[in-house]
């Protein structure tokens, strides 16, 4: 598996986990069918893309890709998708963890560039 192609990957299971917790937040604690269909099936999904990087990446540095880009990904869609507010510190904090993602991506040699 190319490292493209594994970063590939890695994007399908974050934005399968963004659609998981998306739907979540509207499943009313599993009690509408749709949502809640839609939450196992991607968060399924999600960790069976995940468990395809972690063979070429280490497991650490997959992870906080993964939970780092999901954060700021799910905080956008409920921004711009329902409508909550985001104050300037919870903005300054998600910069932060995209400025954290990019020093991984960028100048780490741990995940072999």
């Amino acid at each position: 598996m190319t490292k493209g192609f594994t970063y590939l990957i890695l994007l399908a299971a974050i934005i399968a986990e963004v659609i998981a917790t998306t739907a979540l937040s509207r499943s009313e604690s599993f009690s509408r069918l749709g949502p809640s269909i839609v939450t196992i099936a991607c968060y399924a999904l999600a960790f069976w893309l995940l468990s395809f990087p972690v063979r070429t990446i280490p497991v650490g540095v997959v992870y906080a890709l993964w939970s780092g880009l999901g954060i700021v990904l799910i905080s956008a869609v409920s921004w711009l998708w329902y409508g909550q507010k985001l104050d300037l510190p919870a903005v300054i904090g998600l910069a932060f963890i995209l400025c954290g993602v990019m020093i991984v991506n960028l100048f780490s040699k741990t995940i072999g560039h």
